[in-house]
């Protein structure tokens, strides 16, 4: 037992043994494998064996997927063709005769009746179909018989739209609507920029307009067009583009409505089609270009193109331009032009006048520079606030103020504060009853020469105006009355009940008052220290331009510099220059130069359209005891015959002694000519600067010293301005040579008085009530019982009862609106409009009116129609290719575009205008009416009000005006208006 014990414990030892051995000789020969496989195969082949893997699985799904659609596709065929039902055999028939048939759609190309129009109008809906329809509808159908659908639509639209436009008489909405819209949009412009003003000095005392933003103006706009409209407003179609989309599309579905036949109308798709192509094709793009401000101002340009753009003009742009992206973009070009100026290589002649040239671009740059510190500073702008606090005023004489018309309004406003207006008046009265006296008194002689007798009726006339003088300032009952002298009073009384009256009669009182008025503290002189004073030397474009020297912090700031206008100097200053004794001043022409841009002109801008004239370079030696100055400055011969009428005008007693050699002739180049007028002015220059001339007239050192400076000549009034003359001073000459030329025109002094020798007995009357008025602010129109003058449109300001033309009503309506003449004195305003009527009748008769209806019957011709209808075709479609999407410009252009516009408009400005209404009114107005058109929104709502009334002009038997107040209703300004009326009805409805 023991043995097989022991041979059974020996096998188990050696299965024991023998295990281990065998697993480890799997796992060598397993080692040896991998180690072999991968020497073979590489290290990446397990990456490998496992895409093929997913490479054959992959490809065995894609074979079933193929598969099994091929089979569904041909099941689902069977199907197909198993269950349903064959189809008809007409309607394949009915099909093939369809295509078979040609179906020609003849249209009739005639549109309006004039084949001029018709020609360009077909070329139009030929390309609005190319390329707003055709392009997309080839691509579903080559059927031709839809398109021609459409065409005959549009050409039944534009049929209809021809036939009702030629039963419409459209001068009163060109003459009457479209102004009265225009001069309505320009006040509610004027108003919102009130009320910005207003809440930008309640919010930082002092600020100018320009610290309240575009968005600000806007707003207030609207919310100032509902007070006015009271029942619309737009602000929701010109701020919102989604709205302006649906607006047209509503007004093109309705037009389309009254255009189209009712079968036409009927069709959806069709209306849908035509709708679309007219608001989103036609309609928005033309409007998004006419609101466009860029493209206005490159109109404007363009329209003015033949005038020069002066460099006075464009310096006074500068200097008042309140914008620092239009500062920055000029004084960039500037910079830009300096560069390029410099380097230059050049000798000789030439670097004289690039010399001039980089000298005024660099006066360009540091004007630029200095407004663009202020305004960015927050310091004052105004030049009327600067003028009041710095330096010293210009000094107007009385005798001056009181013969001017517009020095006379701020003087009288002054007066009239101060309780003096009673002697003013009567001064006023006065002068008038000597010309008008005079001129009777003359108008009775040359009758009693012919033999005629009217003696005792025209000195009743006469005494019947004095004695109502008399009463109305000088008597008892006199409110308010005149103090001067008793014993002048009743010498005048005594002279008035036993002598026949004259001119003079009233000499001696009217002396004494004027002295009163210049002598006495609380008038003329204190008027001298007051804002008022300031106001009137900017109309009369007196005051200096503010210059800033010192650190760039603003110390050391004054007011100088060179003045903005005609007069150069103030008097004081000059009278000082005069008493100067020790100071020499000589002057001779040296050469004549033929040119054909302006010497003092910034980088050489041409005048005259480029033609050349001669220019008499003038050699100055100005000496004094410390200093000797030369400089040469340069005259055409207009610019001496200028001066030369500006000095006699001033200096009565210059007339007799100095004589302008020479006839005023234009562009004569003959060089013998020239030679002898050199000679003959050298003489004239040599008389006038003689020391016996200057003692004799010591303000002629003035003038003398301003021409001869070396700058630009600033002329005065024109040729025309002073054969003008009777219309801008009314008070002392109109009456006299108005009666003399114009027999049948309405005496200037009152509006309305039939002629003098028929009504003298109520002159004096007529007279004092005209100015009386200026107290109670009557404007010159009446504006009817139930309207506000300020919260109404324009033409409701018209008086039925006026005997006056409508055309030429509203265009005076209209200046009046532009140049702000409300703010003026009363009865100046009402002589503003007076010698404004004379102006135009003097210049183009009593046709005013039909003029305006003959250019308007010109404008509403086919041949202006036809021309229109091309210049949309060309615009659209230049060469007959859809016009691409103009590129934005640059800001930098754009913003020195605006100061080119508004260059060319104030350039444009006659000096006729500036001496009526005053040159700072003038030049506020022309800015105002170029900045209400800066803004796309307002030029939107604008062009929108045209267009309402265009449509209300064309469809009057259709209530339009309901229909835009319905599609304006959803407007939140108008919303918010609502809510105003009715806040303050809740409690008076609540104590019912």
């Amino acid at each position: 037992m023991w043995d097989a014990g022991a041979s059974g414990q020996g096998v188990n030892s050696l299965c024991h043994s023998a295990g281990p051995k065998a697993s480890l000789s799997i796992w060598g020969w397993g080692s040896l494998g991998i180690v072999l496989f991968l020497i073979t195969f590489g290290p990446f082949v397990i990456f490998y064996l496992a895409f093929y893997i997913l490479c054959f699985v992959g490809g065995g799904l894609v074979v079933t997927l193929l598969f099994g659609k091929t089979n569904s596709e041909k099941y689902l065929e069977q199907c197909e063709h198993s269950f349903l039902p064959p189809t008809s055999t007409g309607v394949p028939k009915c099909l093939e005769e369809m295509k078979r048939e040609a179906r020609t759609i003849k249209i009739d190309r005639r549109l309006t009746g004039a084949n001029i129009i018709d020609e360009p109008l077909q070329q139009v809906i030929q390309f609005s179909l190319r390329d707003y329809v055709q392009y997309w509808y080839y691509t579903l159908s080559d059927d031709e018989s839809f398109l021609l659908e459409i065409r005959q639509t549009l050409q039944n639209a534009l049929i209809q739209f021809a036939t009702r436009s030629k039963e419409i008489d459209w001068q009163p909405y060109f003459t009457t609507r479209i102004v009265d819209d225009f001069g309505t949009h320009l006040r509610v412009f004027r108003k919102a920029q009130q009320k910005v003003t207003e809440k930008d000095d309640q919010v930082k005392d002092g600020s100018c307009l320009c610290a309240g933003t575009a968005e600000d103006l806007v707003d207030t706009f609207f919310e100032v067009e509902v007070e006015m409209e009271k029942e619309v407003c737009r602000d929701l179609v010109c701020t919102s583009p989604k709205d302006e989309e649906g607006f047209l599309r509503d007004l093109c579905e309705v037009l389309l409505y009254l255009l189209l036949p009712p079968g036409d109308f009927q069709n959806k798709i069709m209306r849908y089609f035509v709708r679309e192509i007219l608001a989103r094709g036609i309609l928005l793009p033309l409007i998004n270009q006419l609101s466009d401000p860029d493209y206005i101002n490159q109109y404007v340009i363009w329209m003015i193109r033949d005038s020069n753009c002066s460099y006075e003009a464009f310096m006074n742009i500068i200097k008042l331009s309140d914008n620092v992206g239009e500062l920055e973009a000029v004084r960039d070009k500037a910079a830009e032009e300096l560069q390029y100026l410099r380097s230059l290589d050049t000798a000789g002649d030439d670097i004289n006048t690039i010399k001039n040239q980089i000298n005024s671009l660099l006066f360009v740059k540091k004007v630029c520079d200095s407004r663009i510190q202020r305004l960015q500073s927050g310091k004052e702008i105004n030049t009327v606030k600067l003028a009041a606090n710095f330096g010293k005023l210009c000094t107007v004489p009385l005798d001056s103020i009181l013969v001017d018309n517009v020095a006379l309004q701020f003087f009288m406003d002054y007066m009239q504060q101060t309780g003096g207006q009673a002697h003013l008046f009567f001064w006023m009265t006065v002068e008038g009853y000597r010309v008008t006296a005079q001129q009777q008194l003359e108008v009775l002689l040359s009758r009693q020469r012919d033999g005629k007798h009217q003696t005792n009726q025209t000195k009743g006339l006469l005494r019947a105006a004095a004695v109502g003088i008399y009463e109305q300032y000088l008597s008892e009952k006199a409110s308010p009355r005149v103090t001067v002298d008793d014993y002048l009073v009743a010498k005048l009384a005594d002279t008035l009940n036993h002598e026949d009256p004259t001119p003079e009669i009233f000499d001696d009182i009217q002396r004494k008052v004027y002295e009163l008025m210049l002598r006495d503290e609380r008038f003329y002189p204190s008027f001298r220290q007051n804002a008022l004073y300031v106001r009137m030397l900017a109309e009369l474009d007196m005051l200096k331009d503010p210059s800033f020297r010192g650190s760039d912090d603003g110390d050391g700031e004054s007011f100088n510099g060179s003045p903005t206008g005609s007069i150069n100097l103030s008097l004081d200053d000059l009278s000082s220059m005069s008493s100067d004794d020790s100071t020499q001043l000589h002057a001779y022409i040296s050469d004549t130069v033929y040119a054909d841009c302006d010497p003092y002109a910034v980088a050489g801008v041409c005048n005259d359209h480029g033609k050349t004239y001669a220019l008499y370079a003038i050699t100055v030696h100005r000496r004094s005891l410390n200093s000797e100055e030369m400089w040469k400055t340069y005259r055409r011969y207009s610019d001496f015959h200028d001066f030369h009428m500006r000095i006699t005008e001033q200096f009565e007693n210059l007339s007799s002694i100095l004589k302008l050699p020479g006839k005023k002739t234009f562009n004569n180049m003959d060089r013998d000519f020239l030679e002898k007028r050199k000679k003959d002015l050298n003489a004239y220059l040599q008389l006038l600067l003689t020391p016996e001339m200057m003692k004799a007239s010591p303000a002629l050192a003035h003038c003398v010293c301003d021409f001869l400076e070396n700058k630009a000549y600033s002329k005065g009034k024109g040729d025309f301005a002073r054969k003008m003359d009777t219309f801008v001073n009314p008070l002392r000459n109109s009456m006299r040579n108005v009666s003399n030329a114009v027999k049948s025109l309405p005496d200037s002094l009152a509006e309305g008085m039939t002629k003098m020798s028929d009504n003298m007995g109520r002159m004096s009357e007529r007279l004092g009530q005209d100015i009386k008025q200026s107290f109670f602010k009557v404007p010159p129109l009446i504006p009817k019982a139930d309207s506000d003058a300020e919260h109404c449109r324009v033409s409701a300001q018209l008086d039925d009862n006026v005997d006056d033309n409508i055309p030429l009503r509203v265009m005076l309506l209209l200046m009046d609106e532009v140049f702000d003449l409300k703010e003026r004195n009363q009865w100046l305003r009402r002589n503003i409009k007076n010698l404004l009527q004379q102006l135009i009748r003097a210049t183009y008769g009593d046709t005013i009116n039909r003029k305006i209806v003959d250019h308007v019957d010109w404008m509403t011709s086919p041949e202006q129609v036809a021309d229109s209808v091309k210049r949309f075709r060309d615009a659209f479609w230049p060469n007959g290719i859809l016009a691409e999407t103009v590129p934005c410009r640059d800001k930098a252009i754009r913003m020195r575009t605006r100061v080119a516009g508004k260059t060319k408009l104030l350039a444009i400005m006659p000096d006729e205008l500036k001496h009526i209404i005053g040159a700072e009114t003038t030049r506020k107005g022309i800015l105002r009416v170029f900045e209400m058109f800066q803004h796309n929104q307002l030029n939107r709502r604008m062009v929108y009000v045209f267009l309402e009334g265009f449509l209300e002009t064309l469809f009057p038997q259709y209530k339009f005006r309901e229909l835009f107040n319905k599609l304006h209703s959803r407007s939140k300004q108008m919303q918010k208006y609502k809510q105003k009326l009715q806040t303050p009805q809740a409690p008076s409805l609540q104590r019912r």
